[in-house]
C-alpha cells in the first residue's frame, strides 16, 4: 500500500542512532545515508527494488522538523518479545515511552509497545500472533 514513509529529524546522527538500535531488533537495517537523510530497509536488503522503505531525512523547506498529532508509523514484529527488545532498545537510545509492551483492546493478540524518538515522532512496533 505504501512505497514508503518518511519521518523528518533535526539531527540525522542522533536519529541514526536511534534507528540503528531500535529497528535492529526487527531486522531492518540502514541501507543509505548522507547529511541529510538515512534509510532503512530490511537485512538483508533485496538484491534488486527497493531497498528502503523508512526514511528519516531533514525537511526539504528549511523549517526544523516537527512530530504530527495524530500521526504514527506502525511496523510489524514477528513475536511478543520482539516487542519488548524494542521498546526496551528505544528507551535506551534515546526515545521515550507513549505506552509501555503489552496486550491492547484492538484484538485478542494485539501486543503492541508505543515510544517517541528524539524528534518527538510517534512509533509502534505490534505483534498480532498468539503466544
Amino acid at each position: 500500500m505504501f512505497l514508503y514513509l518518511t519521518l523528518g529529524t533535526n539531527d540525522v546522527q542522533r536519529s541514526r542512532r536511534f534507528y540503528d538500535a531500535a529497528l535492529g531488533v526487527l531486522g531492518l537495517g540502514c541501507h543509505y545515508e548522507d547529511e541529510t537523510e538515512v534509510g532503512y530497509g530490511p537485512v538483508p536488503a533485496p538484491a534488486e527494488g527497493r531497498k528502503c522503505f523508512l526514511w528519516i531525512t531533514k525537511p526539504v523547506l528549511a523549517y526544523p522538523a516537527t512530530w504530527g498529532n495524530g500521526t504514527m508509523v506502525a511496523l510489524p514484529a514477528r513475536t511478543r518479545q520482539q516487542v519488548r527488545d524494542f521498546h526496551a532498545a528505544a528507551l535506551s537510545a534515546g526515545g521515550s515511552d507513549d505506552g509501555a509492551p503489552g496486550l491492547r483492546p484492538y484484538g485478542a493478540s494485539f501486543y503492541a509497545c508505543y515510544v517517541r524518538d528524539p524528534d518527538g515522532n510517534k512509533l509502534s512496533v505490534v505483534c498480532e500472533a498468539a503466544e
